[in-house]
């Protein structure tokens, strides 16, 4: 079949994997008539996740000199890598940092004729304008080939300050400050795990980590220049990333009110539960391929205002769940560019309003 709605999702990692995933379970209802992937390299192991994304109706395609090793591993692919880009409706770009840039350069750019977009998942500064679903969709025009999905963290800060100081327009907010306590990797990773807690640095004059920057930018989609600053350590934990936040607002807020915006809004889930392990697990028994796909997980204890205009708390980030759901409504949006939110209806059972 070469004709129709097709997505191709490059590599199959922490985001690819559940992505892939996700577009074949609601295939129908987002109007997709085939999804593809790429994967790089022929591992033994890998070869029951590949076979997974198979049987849920997902096409492989792997480079040309390759297609021996992945065939006597017992994996069958249907098309040449160059080739299921070149014929793909949207290419998501799921590789580790730095490589989908690289792909920009040495495909993307030579089919931007024949595929109506691209995206490209969180370290790929310059890739294509920076988004995050709910957050700047307006900012997204027709002429926006090339999207930059931003990072979970980002996701997650711009949501801290979307529910709590954008109004409208009108932007209330007059200094913010992240603390990003990462996990050190993911559960599906076994390399890169640290023995204690590693503290970042602040690479950045103005804003510290690339979070604040990265927050930054996506507001000035917006013509909005945000006074953020962030810092980011690793955590010997493979759970979730948590965010400690300091909110200082141009106008008075209760504590009450605070919690009601967060209540309020569709893509941020609540929780009584202060432990990271707990609302992880809530995500594996609750969440399509264990992932929460809201933007932010509030912990509503943790909500404190002080001088009746500084909101202080905690709240986890769905690392790879917000990054999924902006993928897809990106998607959807290059492929039904005048209804594609009533597509993205079905997804609406996976937005988690209390954890």
């Amino acid at each position: 079949m070469s004709d129709g709605n097709i997505v191709h999702v490059v590599g199959t990692g922490t985001i690819g994997e559940p992505l892939i995933g996700l577009l074949c379970d609601a295939r129908e209802d987002l109007e997709i008539d085939e999804i593809t992937f790429y994967k790089h390299s022929p591992v033994l192991t890998d070869r029951p996740k590949v076979k997974g994304l198979m049987n849920r109706g997902a096409f492989l395609s792997v480079r040309e000199e390759k297609t021996e090793d992945f065939q006597e591993l017992g994996m069958d692919p249907m098309y040449e890598a160059e080739e299921a880009i070149k014929r793909a409706s949207v290419v998501i770009d799921c590789t580790p940092s730095g490589t989908g840039l690289s792909n920009k350069e040495k495909y993307y750019k030579k089919y931007k004729n024949k595929v109506k977009g691209f995206l490209a998942q969180g370290s790929e500064f310059g890739f294509g304008k920076m988004y995050a679903v709910g957050i700047n969709d307006e900012a997204i025009t027709p002429k926006d080939q090339f999207i930059h999905i931003v990072s979970c963290n980002t996701h997650n800060i711009a949501a801290l300050i979307n529910t709590l100081a954008i109004d409208g327009k009108k932007n209330n907010l007059k200094e913010g400050r992240f603390l990003c306590m990462r996990r050190a990797n993911d559960i599906s990773q076994s390399k890169s795990f640290i023995p204690s807690p590693e503290v970042g640095v602040h690479k950045d004059e103005k804003m510290g980590t690339h979070h604040a920057v990265d927050v930054y930018h996506l507001y000035k989609t917006l013509g909005i220049e945000l006074n953020v600053f962030s810092s980011a350590l690793k955590l010997n934990t493979q759970y979730m990333h948590s965010i400690w936040y300091d909110l200082k607002l141009n106008k008075k807020i209760t504590k009450d009110e605070a919690i009601q915006k967060f209540i309020d809004d569709p893509r941020v889930a609540v929780t009584h539960k202060k432990a990271a392990n707990l609302v992880f697990s809530f995500g594996r028994d609750h969440g399509h391929y264990g992932r929460i796909l809201d933007q932010t997980v509030i912990v509503l204890p943790t909500v404190h205002v002080l001088n009746d205009n500084e909101v202080i708390g905690f709240c986890f980030t769905p690392q790879d769940g917000n990054s999924i759901l902006s993928s897809i409504t990106a998607a959807e949006r290059f492929l039904f560019p005048d209804c594609y939110e009533e597509k993205l209806r079905v997804l609406g059972a996976f937005l988690l309003q209390e954890v």
